[in-house]
């Protein structure tokens, strides 16, 4: 076998940046559709068993999703750098449950601000690995809209914020998909 050539970061990134980037915002747009609509029928207490379990999965449902567009998530076709720190920031969104969990337990309600603005974190270095504006309108647009709407909503929390997810992921989707991808 012959060993594979010594490529640079910038080429690695380059190569990072050729992926079309859809399978996780699909899998988080399913995820925090179906905390937003079960929401409307459940208690606060099963609405957020059903958070806990949908955002969760959401690298599990972007998996399945990869094999529908074509995308290596798990960087079984290539040794790149930013797969390895993309699957960082994954790990880095599973580790706010740390702070979302205690906050839960003394109010209930603040679990979609607590995990919709931390998890929604791990944009800002994608926006940084593949050098577009779309992973800071994602990271700065959900954390101020997920906030303002934790205070005017206080109802409505598990419903709201859910649905303002899915609409800054589906602006974030559309984004992606029209971005010029370096060749």
């Amino acid at each position: 076998m012959t060993p594979s050539p010594i490529r640079s970061l910038d080429e690695q990134r380059k190569e990072f940046s050729q992926d079309r980037l859809l399978a996780m915002p699909i899998a988080g747009t399913i995820a925090w559709a179906i905390i937003g609509i079960a929401s409307n029928f459940v208690s606060t207490m099963l609405a957020a068993w059903i958070l806990f379990i949908c955002t969760g999965s959401i690298f599990g449902l972007g998996l399945l999703v990869a094999r529908f567009t074509g995308e290596d998530l798990l960087g079984k076709t290539r040794v790149n750098e930013f797969d390895k720190l993309f699957f960082q920031t994954v790990l880095m969104s599973w580790l706010v449950f740390a702070i979302a969990i205690p906050f839960f337990m003394i109010e209930p309600t603040s679990l979609p601000l607590s995990v919709g603005v931390l998890a929604g974190l791990m944009w800002l270095p994608l926006s940084w690995i593949i050098q577009h504006w779309i992973g800071q309108f994602h990271a700065f647009a959900r954390t101020f809209l997920v906030t303002a709407a934790w205070f005017v909503f206080p109802d409505l929390r598990f419903v709201v914020i859910p649905a303002i997810i899915v609409v800054i992921y589906l602006i974030t989707i559309y984004v992606l998909i029209k971005r010029p991808r370096p060749q």
